[in-house]
């Protein structure tokens, strides 16, 4: 099975993704006896963005608030997930950039919950790639990001897993995440069909899809936006919403 995930992101990174209309891919997989829904954005052709507040400054917070809001401009949403630990106003806990504007600063230090539990990261896209990258890495070299949403613990970060990670832990959620090839080039969207540990999630990014840095997301508000696959997850409004616009 390991093999066949291999073969099957190295084909996607060869541009297989990208192949015709659209440049994101996404397909259920098993890793380890666990189902995952995993997500390609070709970095190098898609137009993926963050989206949180609308013109008025109101919050989105649902995928098809975005898309109705784009269809106004000709576009479609076709992918979108939940983009990062937000506030219970929906303002992102940690770094944040939109459309070039920094709404929110990076946030170095060690803190309660998920999101400080060091080493966390920051999911950067800029023209042409997208980037996990361990925040005090950033910081000692930022980046002009054209969109950017930090969240926390990474995954693996430069080949290895989050050194506090348990291969024991008791501690299972859906799980959503991110992970990017070291050219920058592709995007890598995963979220469980079942409740997943750290490190089991964690092994799914470097074991299964060799990436060489991969970040969470969020745990139990994890949703997914995939029509060409025919899932749309509802639920309560989340907070930043990472997606691929396309012309509709």
């Amino acid at each position: 099975m390991i093999r066949a995930l291999a073969l099957w992101a190295a084909l996607a990174f060869s541009g297989g993704a990208a192949a015709g209309a659209t440049a994101v891919e996404c397909r259920d997989l098993t890793f380890e006896d666990t189902g995952y829904t995993v997500c390609v954005v070709e970095a190098r052709a898609a137009d993926l963005r963050l989206f949180l507040y609308d013109e008025s400054g109101r919050v989105y917070g649902q995928f098809g608030e975005v898309d109705t809001a784009l269809g106004r401009q000709g576009q479609r949403l076709a992918f979108a997930m939940n983009g990062g630990m937000y506030h219970s106003n929906r303002a992102p806990v940690g770094y944040y950039v939109e459309n070039g504007v920094e709404l929110m600063h990076v946030i170095p230090n060690a803190g309660p919950g998920n999101f400080g539990l060091l080493p966390n990261g920051i999911f950067c896209i800029r023209p042409g790639r997208a980037d996990v990258i361990e925040t005090l890495a950033f910081l000692d070299q930022p980046r002009d990001c054209s969109f950017a949403t930090q969240s926390g613990p990474m995954l693996v970060i430069d080949g290895a897993l989050h050194p506090r990670f348990l291969p024991d832990s008791t501690s299972r959620h859906i799980r959503n995440g991110v992970g990017t090839t070291a050219d920058g080039g592709h995007a890598v969207f995963a979220i469980s069909d079942s409740a997943v540990t750290f490190h089991e999630f964690g092994r799914l990014f470097r074991d299964g899809l060799g990436l060489p840095n991969a970040l969470y997301l969020d745990g139990s508000v994890s949703r997914l936006y995939a029509p060409s696959i025919g899932r749309a997850d509802a639920g309560f409004a989340l907070g930043p919403i990472l997606g691929v616009v396309t012309p509709q």
